[in-house]
């Protein structure tokens, strides 16, 4: 007598119904080490006085004949800047280069298409004022000596900025902590030690009193004013925490 064929259907399904089995069993059982934990998200932030205020300087030539005419021109009223800078009584050390860049400018003509029209040489420093007083000398013999400005910050110096960063976490994993207290005590439990914590932000805005990108193309009459009449303006700092506590 001949076996009868195999239900491959009839299997498929005892197999399924295992496995639904053996997964329920896993969910019903506690696995080993298992522990109930709480993640929270803590917030600070603070307004600080800043301690520096902080010109970004350019200084843009352009050739109609080459990269190299752009570029040696660029040299020169970079050095006027720069020799100006000194002789108003800046530090040295209150000078630095962001950024230097030589590249093609182009014109659009309807019958032609992209036209080369020259060739530009940008020059960017920044200039750091521990006096705010400063900013309008700064400002007034970069004009004179061909250069442009980009934008004025109140800013905060490195030290401040760690000083801050490090009390505005601080009070962030206060109120991470705060928050997992008072939800599980809203719960009937208790909190635990700590799992983990990580700093997932950290934001400082500099202040900017003027910023050309903003305002367009000002006159140096206008520049000069807006640095003359600085005023007094502080900067907010923020900082973001996520921690991980077990639940007792």
């Amino acid at each position: 007598m001949a076996k009868p064929p195999f239900d491959y259907t009839l299997i498929a399904v005892v197999l399924i119904l295992a496995a639904a089995v053996l997964l329920a069993i896993t969910y019903m059982v506690p696995r080993p080490g298992g522990e109930r934990t709480i993640s929270v998200t803590g917030t600070a932030s603070m307004t600080v006085q800043p301690d520096e205020a902080v010109v970004y300087v350019q200084a843009v030539t352009r050739s109609n004949d080459s990269a190299e005419e752009a570029k040696s021109l660029n040299a020169e009223v970079s050095d006027a800047v720069l020799t100006s800078l000194l002789k108003a009584g800046v530090d040295r050390g209150d000078i630095e280069t962001q950024g230097f860049s030589v590249y093609p400018e182009y014109d659009y003509l309807q019958d032609r298409g992209q036209v080369l029209k020259g060739y530009v040489a940008t020059n960017s420093m920044k200039v750091t004022a521990k006096d705010f007083d400063d900013v309008g000398k700064i400002v007034d013999v970069s004009v004179d000596s061909g250069a442009l400005i980009s934008y004025i910050n109140y800013e905060l110096s490195a030290a401040k900025t760690n000083e801050y960063k490090a009390l505005v976490l601080a009070d962030a994993s206060k109120d991470a902590r705060n928050k997992a207290e008072a939800i599980v005590a809203g719960l009937g439990k208790s909190l635990g030690d700590l799992v983990s914590v990580s700093a997932s932000n950290y934001n400082y805005m500099p202040y900017a009193v003027y910023d050309e990108r903003a305002t367009g193309s000002a006159p140096s009459a206008d520049v000069k004013q807006i640095a003359t009449d600085l005023p007094p303006a502080n900067v907010d700092v923020s900082a973001t925490v996520q921690v991980t506590y077990q639940v007792a």
